[in-house]
């Protein structure tokens, strides 16, 4: 997941395709542990959010353009009830991902691993 995100950071306008169901973040779920990807939930998050966003499955655009209309169409906020469910929810994460991405447009610098 790391090698994504900074392959995003780095190179925005990578070209993503939106699509339903597990993608290449879940192809990188360590095989000895269950995974989360196929669970309805899931599915029902990605198509809330995605609906929030203003986007759509099948639609292939820039990460740029996708921080874009994040920034535009997602509050911080937002992510308590989208993902209300989710167990890393309440870590705060993904509320100070959107704040930034609102502030710079752009992923965050990852720290460095110790």
């Amino acid at each position: 997941m790391s090698a994504i995100y900074e392959t995003l950071r780095q190179e925005p306008y990578t070209a993503i395709k939106l699509i339903e169901g597990p993608d290449d973040v879940c192809a990188a779920f360590p095989s000895d542990q269950p995974s989360h990807c196929e669970n309805a939930s899931v599915y029902r998050k990605d198509r809330e959010i995605l609906q929030q966003v203003g986007l759509k499955p099948g639609l292939q655009l820039s990460w740029q353009a996708i921080c874009d209309q994040v920034a535009r169409q997602v509050k911080p906020h937002d992510i308590a009830t989208l993902c209300s469910d989710c167990i890393w929810q309440p870590f705060g994460l993904c509320e100070e991902g959107v704040a930034h991405i609102r502030e710079s447009g752009s992923l965050r610098e990852l720290p460095e691993a110790r």
